[in-house]
């Protein structure tokens, strides 16, 4: 098993790459749902990492990958230029996935 990173910056997938991680840039919504769909039907890939630009480019597919599909693992990492507001990501996933308003 393996892991796979979908970046769309170079410094975030080297550093990936070096913990062991394949990868693929993207930088369009059509390019990370292209490499998404490649990844999570990859047989030997058990952890997909996505950040969080490429995330929020195309939330709904993110939002029902992690919801629907337990294998590979679909993670959302914040890239070189840090997080966005976790609190509110954690607040708007509890909502949508088990319709819990904090």
């Amino acid at each position: 098993m393996r892991g796979f990173v979908i970046s769309d910056n170079t410094d975030t997938l080297m550093g990936m790459r070096l913990a062991g991680f394949a990868g693929q840039i993207a930088h369009t919504r059509e390019e990370a749902l292209a490499v998404l769909s490649k990844a999570m039907h990859e047989d030997q890939v058990a952890v997909v990492l996505i950040t969080e630009k490429l995330a929020a480019l195309c939330e709904a597919e993110v939002l029902e990958l992690k919801t629907h599909v337990s294998v590979p693992l679909l993670v959302v990492i914040p890239d070189r230029h840090g997080s966005a507001d976790m609190t509110a990501a954690i607040s708007r996933y509890l909502a949508e996935t088990v319709g819990i308003h904090i």
